[in-house]
């Protein structure tokens, strides 16, 4: 059963401290206010705010001043300025980025210390900044999803194993990566909604290119089967639900009905693969992943088989 969630804000500290590297943030100042919480996955440019107007004023985002609204506040006398920062901080922003690595005026700095508002620099052009952040936020406030399975890369197909404890789901991620796939999940798999597209697949930071092999215990499989054998995040386009042989009615043996699996209001195509001793699974989740790239494609080897398989049988009709 799937936990869903959706995080209604994340902190200042949270999104520096995870993206400062990538959006090139550097911290002005003292470490104060980082517990500020950003409550909308958008930036905002306070251009008219710096001139007095507030009606409009998105306070919840990120304020990015970029070299519009720097030329425009190095035209103001001392006193002006600083009556400008202060009714700008006055509004509980969560913080203040200055773009470009541009100076960042006194007023400015002061005002944040005495308010307590992270204020950081950026050495990205600011509309760069503001696309890549806005991309970033985006991922953060996107809703999650955790899945009891693991995941594994095929080929460009991301494939959720689902299962019973002990069916055999670790084997069978065992067997993946021993023919040459990646890893990105071990039994607790995290799926973001992306953009409202796509369905990301990732492990936790704690269990990261990790997983536990009965018998043998917890293994890192980077060290074990090299780096080309994880990866961090991947796109899921096939969930696969290991069942034992006996628990199954029916099996679909031609595979012309198409099953989904929802996450996050999203069906994804699945597969329930039977098991039964002798079976080798990881050939079998290879062999399904495989498939489903070949339906991405437009090929359809079920449909395919079914036409031709009619057209044989009114052929023999006309005779």
């Amino acid at each position: 059963m799937a936990q869903h969630t959706k995080p209604h804000f994340i902190t200042v500290g949270h999104f520096y401290a995870q993206h400062s590297d990538r959006l090139g943030l550097r911290l002005e100042g003292a470490s104060k206010g980082l517990h500020r919480r950003i409550m909308e996955p958008t930036i905002n440019r306070p251009g008219l705010a710096l001139t007095g107007f507030y009606s409009y004023f998105a306070a919840k985002r990120i304020q990015v001043i970029g070299a519009a609204e720097q030329s425009y506040l190095q035209s103001l006398s001392a006193k002006v300025l600083a009556k400008r920062a202060d009714a700008l901080f006055s509004h509980n922003i969560p913080c203040l980025i200055v773009a470009r690595n541009l100076a960042v005026p006194s007023p400015l700095l002061d005002e944040a210390a005495r308010n307590e508002t992270p204020l950081f620099r950026t050495n990205m052009i600011t509309m760069k900044f503001i696309n890549v952040a806005t991309i970033t936020l985006e991922s953060e406030f996107a809703p999650t999803a955790t899945e009891y399975g693991s995941m594994v890369d095929v080929l460009g197909i991301g494939v959720l194993i689902r299962g019973a404890s002990g069916i055999g789901k670790s084997e069978c991620v065992l067997s993946l990566i021993e023919r040459g796939y990646s890893l990105v999940s071990d039994d607790i798999t995290r799926v973001r909604f992306v953009e409202g597209r796509d369905l990301m697949g990732m492990a936790s930071e704690v269990s990261r290119f990790h997983m536990e092999v009965r018998g043998i215990g917890i293994i890192n499989v980077a060290s074990v089967f090299g780096i080309g054998s994880v990866r961090p995040e991947k796109k899921l386009d096939l969930v696969v639900t290991l069942k034992d042989w006996q628990e199954l009615e029916d099996v679909d043996r031609i595979g012309l009905d198409t099953d989904f699996y929802e996450i996050l209001g999203t069906k994804v195509p699945h597969v329930t693969v039977p098991v039964k001793t002798g079976r080798d699974l990881g050939r079998l989740v290879e062999v399904a992943a495989l498939d489903q790239k070949l339906k991405s494609m437009g090929q359809n080897s079920a449909m395919e088989f079914n036409q031709r398989l009619l057209q044989i049988m009114s052929q023999r009709k006309t005779k």
